[in-house]
């Protein structure tokens, strides 16, 4: 065996061991039951919202059905005229026991829309503890507690990965795969190994810590809030959890442009904020080992047909005892989209490194980026109850 062909076997062996080691090692958090909480403190929930998505409503509602004594939601809207304050005024004169308001403004800190957008929650929210969730997030009854458990006097932050469900049309059932087996999988194998970064999906702070270090306004220090969120808290020698079993997306339609722009933003993302971890992503996916055993087996005589079956048959089969295991949408029909999200990984990775622009609901933003002087509101802040 020559050179080539024995670092082809070794590479095509770690993306292999890779693969089913990140499977076997999370696989037993989903048999774990989150610790009870004796102590139940105030906690604010800040729901950034923008536009009508997909299941909006009953996404929104689930903050408002949470099983938790004392918390206080903090809808925030960046425009006066966006039309899901409507639905956001809606529910909160239909929960009237439930401490709800809703602030509209926008405070052009950065350029990210998000994070401009929740200045103002932060701001105007009360509590210690604080949670920013997406307006995606569909929350069980027990989200608050979920996310405190996980709560250790080392922590600097709890975070959930999104994890898809009822996708309703091929691309939504794609993104259920890039979101599910693939980047929640790996999110929560480094969570199990003491390597956590975060996820803007739903984060749980010490509002006390993060103003230690400069408060919200912090996280415009890079491009997405969950990277500077990741460096701030590494900074202070504190680690980030996630929860045991992450909170779901209801996806709903998709198009093919929107999954792919939002995963070449997500992919450009990482590739600038940790490089030394995004490039061994060419690795991750079943293309590369198949590319490289299929080099093996022609060198050594063996059939290339029965390697490429042997690997594909169990890769996918991993996969699909993970979704099992962790109560994840995945069926027949999930193996061939599988396929389909690794046959466009390697072709994602190449264009996280062509470019650094990318554009996130209709506003331009770059990687290459450096964090706008602070602004004061584009338009008088507006607070409804």
């Amino acid at each position: 065996m020559n050179l080539l062909i024995l670092a082809a076997s070794v590479l095509a062996s770690v993306a292999v061991l890779a693969h089913f080691a990140s499977i076997a090692i999370i696989i037993p958090r989903f048999r774990r039951r989150d610790c009870v909480i004796h102590a139940s403190p105030c906690v604010s929930i800040l729901r950034p919202v923008c536009g009508v998505e997909n299941f909006i409503e009953q996404t929104l509602e689930s903050t408002f059905l949470l099983d938790y004594p004392s918390y206080e939601i903090v809808f925030c809207v960046a425009d006066r005229n966006d039309p899901v304050i409507a639905i956001v005024q809606k529910l909160i004169a239909a929960y009237p026991s439930i401490e709800a308001k809703l602030l509209i403004g926008n405070a052009a800190v950065s350029s990210n829309p998000k994070l401009n957008n929740l200045i103002k929650g932060w701001h105007g929210s009360r509590h210690e503890w604080t949670i920013m969730a997406d307006s995606n997030v569909l929350m069980p009854k027990d989200y608050i507690q979920r996310m405190l458990t996980v709560w250790r006097v080392d922590t600097g932050l709890v975070c959930s990965p999104p994890v898809g469900s009822m996708p309703q049309n091929l691309w939504a059932e794609l993104e259920c795969m890039f979101l599910n087996t693939y980047q929640a999988r790996w999110q929560l194998f480094a969570d199990t190994i003491g390597l956590a970064f975060a996820q803007g999906k739903s984060m749980l702070w010490s509002r006390d810590r993060l103003d230690a270090s400069g408060s919200i306004e912090a996280l415009a220090h890079e491009a997405a809030e969950d990277a500077a969120a990741t460096k701030i808290v590494h900074e202070m020698g504190l680690k980030i959890r996630l929860v045991s079993h992450p909170f779901v997306q209801p996806l709903g339609c998709r198009s093919a442009s929107a999954v792919w722009q939002r995963q070449v933003r997500w992919a450009r993302l990482r590739r600038k904020t940790f490089p030394w971890f995004f490039v061994p992503e060419i690795l991750v996916g079943v293309v590369p080992p198949i590319a490289l055993w299929c080099l093996v087996a022609i060198a050594q005589g063996w059939s290339v047909t029965i390697t490429i079956a042997s690997l594909v048959s169990t890769w996918y089969a991993a996969e699909a005892i993970l979704a099992r295991c962790a109560g994840w949408h995945f069926s027949l029909w999930s193996i061939v989209v599988c396929i389909l999200r690794d046959a466009l990984l390697p072709m994602l990775w190449i264009c996280a490194w062509a470019r650094d622009d990318f554009e996130w609901r209709g506003t331009l933003m770059t990687v290459a980026f450096k964090s706008a002087p602070e602004k004061r509101s584009s338009y008088p802040l507006l607070s409804q109850k």
